[in-house]
């Protein structure tokens, strides 16, 4: 398990707070589309808000390449985030530089400010170390509250880690403990349910947890490769060839660690890839020449229903079919509804994550009736694969440290 520091007990009155969130969300015309990003960090910035501290709030906004560029400003997300917090958000049109720095010291306790995007700076994703300091100058507590950007050592997740003490926020805390109790020490039975299109995107993701779950429940057109690789013909359903072979070194692999691997045995198969597609229900082995595999058929969701109601973790990364086009959603929905229920009767530890997941969770309207589901996406595929995130890292207890005046000093 990670040890590291939380921000619940320091004191940040009168003092002003750097915080690292990630409200990387989409905007259109202007207008964010979609604020769950903004509203799963707002209860950190508020706490510290209403702990009399100053708040300056640090995030990326898409990939402009170290160039300023109006489309990919943070402007439109300030009137979002002061909805979520309920008070005045004052938006900086740049993240460093002496107008930032005196905007911030003349500001007062309970004040917010976002800033502009930290990406119109190369020294960001370069992870400078000087771009690091000229934010560093901006505050004295650095708070981290972006998990979802923490597979990246950029300078204002692991630079200002380096330089600041530095804290977990209430998001970044609570995701950590969520995966590491799906993943790391987990109740048994277990369970992975890993969905998606393709193989390839997961190879290292499977690799890693055919050691350590108890099952493995693949679906999506990832399973039709798996199905390929054990002599099942698909007919023209997405497949991947090339990854056949890695398909069956995986099976392999998780017959030598005891782990099972579930695969559909009846599937949804139509002749088009549209919505409401005429299709029929057949045994995975007789699927035409001419037909696709769009979802998993009855016969599957019953298994994989029973499959959960045995768990006591699962851990869910990726839909079972084609969950956004009528009606081949209904294997996703049926089987995340049963272990919504599991959770609901304190039988079942389920923790989601991945943008496709938390979309399909949304769309079968069970996403609050799961244990915890998370934002991230490449950073919940790199811990599903094992690696250590440069973000959470700096963050453990042995890491933390602060310089001042030039020296490397511990902080206590």
């Amino acid at each position: 398990m990670h040890k590291f520091r939380t921000v619940e007990n320091v004191d940040v009155a009168w003092h002003t707070v750097l915080m690292r969130v990630d409200l990387n969300v989409p905007i259109r015309d202007g207008k964010v589309t979609d604020a769950t990003r903004i509203d799963r960090v707002a209860p950190t910035i508020a706490d510290m808000v209403n702990r009399r501290a100053k708040v300056v709030v640090l995030s990326h906004l898409g990939r402009p390449k170290g160039k300023a560029s109006p489309e990919y400003s943070l402007a439109p997300v300030a009137p979002e985030l002061a909805k979520a917090l309920g008070q005045e958000v004052k938006f900086l049109p740049d993240c460093i530089g002496p107008d930032v720095e005196n905007a911030i010291i003349a500001a007062k306790p309970g004040e917010v400010f976002l800033l502009e995007n930290l990406r119109f700076h190369a020294g960001e994703e370069q992870g400078d170390i000087e771009f690091a300091k000229s934010l560093a100058k901006l505050g004295e507590i650095f708070v981290s509250d972006a998990f979802s950007s923490s597979h990246r050592a950029h300078a204002s997740i692991t630079g200002l880690a380096e330089l600041m003490p530095a804290y977990a926020g209430r998001l970044m805390g609570d995701e950590i403990t969520a995966l590491e109790a799906a993943l790391e020490c987990p109740k048994r039975p277990t369970a992975a349910l890993v969905g998606g299109a393709k193989i390839s995107s997961k190879i290292a993701v499977l690799e890693n947890l055919v050691t350590k779950m108890d099952r493995i429940i693949i679906g999506g057109g990832m399973a039709n490769t798996f199905l390929l690789a054990k002599g099942i013909e698909v007919g023209k359903s997405l497949i991947e060839a090339d990854m056949v072979e890695t398909a069956a070194r995986i099976m392999g692999r998780a017959k030598e660690t005891g782990c099972e691997i579930i695969l559909p045995n009846d599937v949804v198969v139509a002749e088009s890839f549209n919505a409401n597609a005429p299709h029929v229900i057949v045994p995975v082995d007789k699927v035409s020449a001419d037909g696709m595999i769009l979802d998993v058929g009855p016969k599957t969701i019953e298994t994989l229903k029973t499959s959960i109601g045995s768990l006591a973790t699962l851990l869910w990364n990726g839909p079972l079919g084609a969950f956004e086009m009528e009606p081949f959603g209904e294997g996703t929905f049926a089987v995340a509804k049963a272990a919504a229920d599991q959770v609901s009767a304190g039988k079942l530890v389920a923790v989601a994550g991945g943008g496709d997941t938390v979309a399909a969770l949304n769309a079968a309207g069970v996403a609050d009736g799961f244990t915890y589901v998370s934002t991230a996406g490449g950073a919940f595929l790199e811990w599903l694969e094992g690696h250590e995130l440069p973000g959470v890292v700096a963050l453990l207890d042995n890491q933390a440290s602060a310089h001042k005046d030039g020296q490397l000093e511990e902080v206590r």
